[in-house]
């Protein structure tokens, strides 16, 4: 069992899981920075000078001019949940993006003709083998001219 997991652990797909994550993890941040920096103060200044981090209820019925000032209070930080949806589309879409793009490599790859390896019988209609002379299934001598190939 230990050998197994050895060589499980030293496959490539391990090592491949783990880059994946490690780069994940950094996308995710400049994704982060992306919408906290750069997308929502634009859509904040759209609608009227708005810093979506401080759109928050507090629970409590008070005001508060911040979300750091509510700190202790119990609040719902809409806000912050926005910013986390566009977080959230801009990294599927990306993902999205890069998935279609492997799929076109992909799919170009596997555009490769297959020879033919059987035909059909003229006479009864079942498959042979491509080489064959006389069908297994009604005996018949099948000639040259005869003969129609399945893909």
């Amino acid at each position: 069992m230990l050998k197994e997991f050895k060589e499980f652990a030293v496959k490539g797909n391990v090592i491949d899981l783990a880059v994946g994550v490690i780069i994940g993890g950094a996308f995710g941040k400049i994704v982060t920075s992306l919408v906290n920096d750069m997308i929502m103060p634009v859509i904040g200044l759209l609608i009227k000078n708005v810093n979506f981090t401080d759109l928050f209820i507090s629970l409590d019925g008070n005001y508060y001019p911040s979300l750091a000032a509510a700190q202790g209070v119990p609040t719902i930080n809409y806000g912050i949940f926005i910013n986390t949806i566009l977080e959230f589309l801009i990294i599927s879409f990306s993902i999205f993006i890069v998935i279609r793009q492997l799929n076109r490599l992909k799919r170009k790859e596997e555009v490769i003709e297959t020879v033919p390896t059987t035909k059909a019988c003229p006479y009864c209609y079942t498959e042979i083998h491509i080489d064959a002379t006389r069908c297994p299934n009604c005996t018949s001598i099948i000639n040259e001219e005869q003969i129609v190939i399945n893909d």
